[in-house]
């Protein structure tokens, strides 16, 4: 099984004018593999908002590749808002990223991990694109693939999880990531 950091790796190998949103363990591995205006590393007051950050940012900019990095626990706090991307012919890729615990809350098992098949939920919410991936190298075979398109992707990967961990902190305070992203992207204020 791959670690969070590899399943990162990939991701940073084959990305490429995307923009990348961070949420919750992602943040504090990202900025170590890239550090341009289109990451977004998000951490709300509450789990589960970065898919429609995502949506929202593919919908403002409909030709704009948008990739989100949500945690299992996060993702399982609103699986609505994957019934909601499929909605629209945007090219998002939500990358799952199930290590089975809520690893920056210090390491509580996720109720049902070993039960819950991500790619059936994927499938029923009406992803027509859903990769299962839990090998750094399945994951590199499919990467390239995965994250283009003009129609919303699911990626599963089933990486290792690690208790002790702490809550990361964003890489900047959210007004300089905001000012970013949109010269990133093209945006005025």
């Amino acid at each position: 099984m791959m670690t969070h950091r590899e399943a990162l790796e990939v991701l940073a190998k084959h990305r490429r004018e995307h923009v990348v949103v961070t949420t919750m363990g992602s943040v504090a591995i990202w900025p170590q593999l890239s550090n341009t205006p289109r990451d977004f590393h998000y951490l709300p007051s509450s789990m589960g908002q970065g898919v429609p950050l995502a949506l929202g940012l593919c919908l403002a900019k409909p030709e704009l590749p948008v990739v989100v990095l949500v945690g299992d626990g996060g993702l399982l706090m609103n699986l609505g808002c994957l019934v909601t991307a499929t909605q629209f012919p945007v090219p998002l890729t939500v990358v799952l990223i199930d290590n089975g615990l809520y690893e920056v809350t210090g390491g509580q098992p996720v109720v049902n991990a070993s039960r819950t098949d991500f790619a059936q939920i994927a499938t029923g919410a009406g992803f027509s694109r859903v990769y299962s991936c839990d090998s750094r190298e399945a994951w590199d075979a499919v990467a390239a693939e995965a994250i283009t398109g003009a129609a919303p992707a699911f990626v599963w990967l089933k990486v290792q999880g690690e208790h002790g961990k702490p809550t990361p902190s964003a890489p900047r305070p959210m007004a300089e990531q905001i000012t970013r992203l949109q010269a990133g992207i093209g945006v005025s204020n």
